[in-house]
């Protein structure tokens, strides 16, 4: 219901722990936080155009936030269908200590708020809302685990733990309506709520001699070192063994999310520039491995262990090999014209695997890809397709405006130093969505997506182009 969910690709469902063994951590304090920033490996270096599918999540003490809002909205409009998560649930317990009723009325304000959004782009193609009780809420797939915990049939569980269903122990029955009865619950906060408050208050009062016994009916056994935590950390590790929302969230992104070969049919109006009859545009509706290559490249990444400049895309149809011959159609150019128009080769093809890159002979439609020997020729985001494909479009880059939601000002302490951070930074724009503006005597201002963002894009500036140059970087400017 909320635990172990953070900003990393969730790896705990192949048994491997974030923290442990950060597979996409690049940095100490990446790993320490739990939470991988950095534009690098598979951490978060998707754009919009990229993707086929987002997963929101919502905190849900503070709700949609304005940020979070602008985002679905941007989502929306390119067609990228969504699923929610509700995060933080364990606030509602540990902080605020609400009742079961309370929680419910809580969570379903989140979700009826998040539907509301999405109401507004309603798609004849696709479900756009999102509704528990088909799985398509992070916490409700976690009911589902729950349910079968306990061996009980699924599909009635479901009906029974979420909406207006209440059960009174003291008549064994159930009824779609609050009786007068003491002990009628609403079967969410006396099956699900409840039980998870008591295993939760166990673990925080530290009364192992109680949680050992709850534990061992519940059929969740722990390793000796960490039957030895205490509190919050102990509690963390009891709901991550008992209910795993990597296993819940896996699910319903499988489910719930398209594939390419779906997604790209009804898309493709959104991704492709050119008129949606050519071959081109069949190729990219059809998914079609054997059609022209079309290649969007949306950022240039750096290798952190090497330093190498990669361009990172995704390929829509057709394949791209190593040692081809590729045509570039780059961010600025337009149909028709011959600017903005390149011939390089690709030195090689690689694919994610965790935060390693695995060189690969080829990779077809519906991939993502990171080739070499492209960067020198790209800035911010390109089309690639193949060398004789003169009447191919570029393809379509979702926009994302307003931006930025943060802005520092950052300036050197010496100002013969100057010439040195704005050169990095230029550079930096070119594989990081920063937006640079105002530039003065001691320095400019920086805009991203978040204070957190910002402060990583400003240690890669230091670590990479400033040396031992010394800035100083303001609070967040209104």
């Amino acid at each position: 219901m909320g635990w172990d969910i953070t900003a990393t690709p969730d790896v705990s469902a192949a048994g491997i722990s974030a923290q442990e063994s950060p597979v996409v951590a690049t940095h100490a304090d990446d790993a320490e936080r739990g939470i991988t920033t950095t534009l690098t490996a598979i951490a978060l270096c998707f754009t919009m155009s990229d993707n086929d599918g987002a997963l929101v999540v919502v905190d849900c003490v503070e709700g949609v936030c304005v940020q979070t809002e602008t985002i679905l909205r941007q989502a929306l409009g390119g067609r990228i269908r969504p699923v929610l998560a509700v995060n933080e649930v364990d606030r509602l317990l540990l902080e605020l200590q609400v009742s079961g009723e309370e929680a419910y009325q809580i969570l379903s304000r989140v979700i009826q708020n998040t539907n509301a959004i999405m109401a507004t782009y309603e798609d004849p193609l696709y479900e756009v809302q999102v509704y528990p009780d088909k799985g398509m809420v992070a916490f409700s797939a976690v009911l589902l685990l729950y349910a079968s915990k306990f061996g009980v049939d699924i599909s009635k569980m479901m009906e029974r733990l979420w909406g207006e269903n209440f059960f009174d122990p003291a008549t064994k029955r159930w009824n779609t309506y609050r009786t007068t009865s003491a002990t009628c619950k609403r079967g969410f906060a006396q099956f699900c709520y409840e039980p998870i408050r008591q295993i939760i208050a166990t673990c925080i009062n530290g009364q192992k001699h109680k949680l050992w016994p709850m534990l061992a009916k519940l059929g969740v056994a722990l390793k000796n070192d960490e039957k030895d935590l205490v509190g919050k950390p102990l509690m963390t590790r009891v709901m991550q063994t008992w209910l795993p929302v990597a296993t819940a969230l896996l699910e319903m992104v499988i489910i719930h999310l398209p594939s390419p070969s779906t997604a790209q049919k009804y898309r493709v109006d959104n991704l492709y520039e050119g008129p949606l009859n050519d071959r081109y545009a069949n190729a990219i509706r059809n998914c079609d491995a054997r059609g022209p290559m079309m290649v969007y490249v949306s950022k240039i990444i750096r290798n952190p262990k090497k330093g190498a400049l990669l361009a990172f895309g995704r390929v829509f149809a057709g394949r791209i090999s190593t040692g081809s011959n590729v045509r570039i159609l780059g961010h600025d150019h337009v149909a028709g014209q011959k600017t903005d128009i390149f011939t390089m080769n690709v030195q090689k093809t690689l694919i994610c695997v965790g935060r390693k890159h695995q060189a690969i002979e080829s990779v077809i439609c519906g991939n993502l890809v990171l080739l070499i020997g492209l960067d020198k020729c790209i800035s911010r985001t390109a089309t690639l397709t193949g060398e004789f494909e003169v009447n191919a479009y570029r393809m379509r880059t979702i926009k994302t405006s307003p931006f930025p939601v943060v802005r520092v000002h950052v300036e050197v302490k010496v100002p013969s130093d100057l010439p040195t951070l704005l050169k990095g930074i230029q550079f930096m724009k070119r594989y990081f969505s920063i937006e640079v503006s105002e530039t003065d005597l001691d320095g400019c201002i920086i805009g991203g997506a978040g204070e957190l963002y910002i402060k990583n894009c400003l240690k890669e500036l230091q670590e990479m182009f400033l040396g031992g140059i010394e800035i100083v970087v303001s609070d967040p400017i209104p």
